[in-house]
């Protein structure tokens, strides 16, 4: 089991830098966004490039944020009944939710959104917009977002059983909105 938490260590890790990363894309997209209106409505120029940036930072942030935000227990969830609920029975969703239905959809999405990244790679596809941008680095946002949701969906199961075997403190008392009081 030791190995394995060295494992999600890392993955906590990694995905630490990568949310902490995104945070500083939230502040370019905000930037490129209000360079952009100003420059559209002050002197009536306007570019396609600039608003397609605008989606790729926007998508960079949500895909590629999501795993730190699983990390942060900062993810959805119906507070009101977990709270009702014990603690051994909080553990067992939490594994069961990422087992059976986060995992799942992580690896559809890899299996779909690798193709869907490499056709556009491969054939240079660029925007329909006149003046726009590549089109791949977008598409491959959606299978970086979901191999580093898929990883941290692993690290959380690995931590969930640590605990409830008593090898570590409860995963989530990093102080999250959702961390129990």
């Amino acid at each position: 089991m030791s190995s394995l938490l060295t494992i999600s260590r890392a993955i906590d890790w990694f995905n630490e830098r990568v949310g902490k990363a995104m945070m500083w894309l939230v502040l370019a997209a905000v930037l490129v966004s209000s360079i952009n209106a100003f420059v559209r409505y002050g002197f009536n120029v306007s570019s396609n490039a600039w608003l397609e940036l605008q989606w790729y930072l926007f998508g960079a942030v949500f895909l590629l944020g999501a795993a730190y935000t699983l990390k942060q227990n900062e993810h959805i969830r119906i507070d009101i009944v977990s709270a009702r609920l014990s603690q051994n029975a909080r553990n067992w969703i939490e594994i069961i939710g990422h087992v059976l239905f986060l995992t799942p959809l992580c690896l559809l999405m890899l299996w779909l959104g690798v193709p869907f990244f490499l056709r556009s790679f491969a054939s240079g596809e660029i925007s329909s917009s006149a003046g726009g941008l590549i089109v791949w680095p977008a598409k491959l946002l959606v299978p970086l977002g979901f191999a580093l949701l898929l990883a941290q969906a692993i690290s959380e199961v690995i931590k969930r059983i640590a605990f409830m075997n008593g090898l570590i403190p409860e995963p989530n008392l990093r102080g999250g909105a959702h961390a129990p009081e």
